[in-house]
Parts: structure tokens; sequence; C-alpha cells
């Protein structure tokens, strides 16, 4: 059955989202060829260029991939590593980094606050902030664009968060050991959101298109903000999470 929603969307989308929701279903599994062309255009009656848009959508979503020689594919679905994960990774002796994990620091300099950020930390609009700008990357491509904002005073304790190199113990480490901040608390909301080009083109998505996001605040012991991120995750990243219940 098909839902209004999927009624309203053009062809190649409601095709891609009925094959999405088999993937979602358990009846394509990774390895699967999606179905072809030639068997789109027979079984949902429409045009070659109509049909051969499906795949690149499912490609764009991280369901599917492109092999030479086998055609596409159903692509195994890809962990997503979130600031928190870090953290907790971190303070557990690691590196922050899963295996095959590394990252690139795009920006990061002291930028006048933007309205958002000087809500989340009780600045006025304009007031100095640290900026940082990085992506992660693994074997699979891009994990996230992460970007953050912390208290511009923080870069005259810790210098380095105004470098692009990599941070030895990441922002988490580095804040606490240079000014005794402490994260202690957070807060995590998901959202979707349309890619803005910039991001769009890190990501190796269309401008617009929407994305699985995590905004992720964090206080220290004292009940003061330290850091407000924002993570656009990767093409077919998923978000999950894993609790005791007794």
């Amino acid at each position: 059955m098909v839902d209004n929603g999927q009624q309203a969307m053009p062809p190649y989308r409601r095709i891609a989202a009925k094959i999405r929701q088999r993937i979602e279903r358990g009846e394509l599994l990774p390895g699967d060829r999606i179905p072809s062309v030639r068997e789109i255009e027979r079984t949902e009656g429409v045009s070659t260029a109509t049909a051969t848009r499906v795949a690149a959508v499912l490609r764009s979503e991280g369901f599917a991939e492109s092999i030479p020689g086998v055609g596409t594919i159903v692509s195994a679905r890809r962990r997503q590593t979130t600031g928190p994960d870090r953290l907790t990774m971190l303070r557990a002796g690691g590196s922050g980094f899963r295996d095959g994990e590394r990252t690139e620091v795009l920006f990061s300099e002291l930028v006048p606050a933007p309205e958002s950020v000087a809500a989340a930390f009780g600045l006025s609009e304009g007031e100095d902030v640290v900026q940082r700008e990085r992506v992660y990357k693994d074997g699979q491509g891009v994990v996230s664009l992460s970007t953050s904002w912390l208290p511009g005073v923080f870069a005259e304790s810790a210098p380095e968060l105004l470098s692009t190199d990599p941070l030895p113990k990441m922002t988490f480490g580095l804040v606490e050991e240079r000014t005794g901040r402490r994260a202690v608390r957070r807060r995590d909301v998901v959202a979707i959101r349309p890619v803005p080009s910039d991001v769009a083109e890190v990501l190796g998505v269309e401008p617009d298109s929407p994305a699985l996001t995590m905004t992720n605040c964090y206080w220290d012991q004292h009940g003061e903000m330290t850091e407000y991120a924002i993570d656009f995750l990767g093409p077919g990243r998923e978000l999950s999470a894993e609790y005791e219940l007794d």
C-alpha cells in the first residue's frame, strides 16, 4: 500500500522509498542486489530516466552502493560515533576514536557568537566564542561533520583550540586539563534538518537534502555550559542506544 505521503513524492523518490522500506524490514539484506533499471521499468511502469534515478537516491541515503561488475547492492548500515561516545571512550582511557577513524579540522577560530549559540551560552550576540569545525571519517566514508562552539575565554588557557591541528586529548580533555571545568551533564537533541550547501559538499549529498543531526550541550560541575555542538551525520549512519532496564 502506498501512503498519501508517498503519493505526493516524485515517482523516482516514491520507488526508492518502497525499496528502502524493504531494506528496513529485512527483506533485502546487505549484499543483495536492488531492483535493476529494467526491473523497475517493468514493475513500476516508469521511464528509463526515472528508473535510473532510483539507485542514485538510495546511494545518497547510504542504503546502497555500486560495485563494478556486480551492480547496485544493499550496503551495510554504518554505526555513528557521537560526541558523547567519544567522551566515554576518552574517559575510559582511549583516544576518543574507534578503530580506523580519523579526523580533519577544517576551521578553528574566534568568531562572533551567532544568535542561537549566544542564547545557548547566555551571552550577548556577537561576543567571542571559539568555533571548531571538523570532519570525522572511517573506512566507509564520512562519519559526521561536527561544529562546536566554546566560550571564547577558553582560548586564553588553551590556545590550541584555535589551531587546526588535532588535539591529543580532544576538546573535552584539553578544556578539563587547562581550566578544571569537567563536563558532568549533557543534553542530546536528534532532528532531521536540511543540509546547508557547504556541509553537503563534505557529506557528498545534495544541498537541502534531509539529514540526521545531533545537537549536544555540555555543562560543567558548576552548572555552566562548556560546549555547544551540532553534528550532521554522514549518509547511511545510524544512531543507537542501549540501556540496562533492571
